[in-house]
């Protein structure tokens, strides 16, 4: 019923966050008038706005659905379940349960990758062989 709005919430405030890094991160590069992050390293600021992006795309998908089987309407109170005061602890019950799971499963697939792609960039490139007779 309303489980998307937990990872759309978690969508809001990451883009915030998101947009106060990357102008610490340009005021801090400005004040040193050097590039403060390697070439080997993503800003912080990519890799929350990645999160930010991960979680609004499956709200808006999640949205569509509950939109698509009838469950928000374009009208006040949008939510069909907030017409029915027993149903509106359904659709808590809902977001405090699939929603918060859905929101951490996403922030930690995101951290994995973030792990990973830190590693990937880390890696100095392999020399290629000479294409002598030795090559493989």
């Amino acid at each position: 019923m309303a489980c998307f709005l937990v990872p759309a919430t978690e969508a809001i405030v990451t883009t915030i966050v998101a947009k106060a890094v990357k102008s610490h991160e340009a005021k801090t590069e400005e004040q040193t008038k050097v590039k403060a992050l390697s070439e080997d390293k993503l800003p912080l600021s990519k890799k929350i706005t990645r999160l930010s992006g991960f979680l609004w795309g499956g709200s808006g998908l999640l949205a569509f659905e509950h939109l698509w089987h009838g469950e928000i309407s374009p009208f006040f109170p949008f939510l069909t379940a907030a017409n029915d005061p027993s149903e509106m602890a359904v659709a808590f019950h809902e977001m405090a349960t699939v929603g918060t799971s859905m929101a951490v499963l996403v922030t930690a697939v995101w951290a994995v990758l973030t792990v990973v792609s830190d590693k990937i960039l880390k890696r100095k490139p392999k020399k290629t062989a000479k294409l002598g007779g030795d090559a493989v």
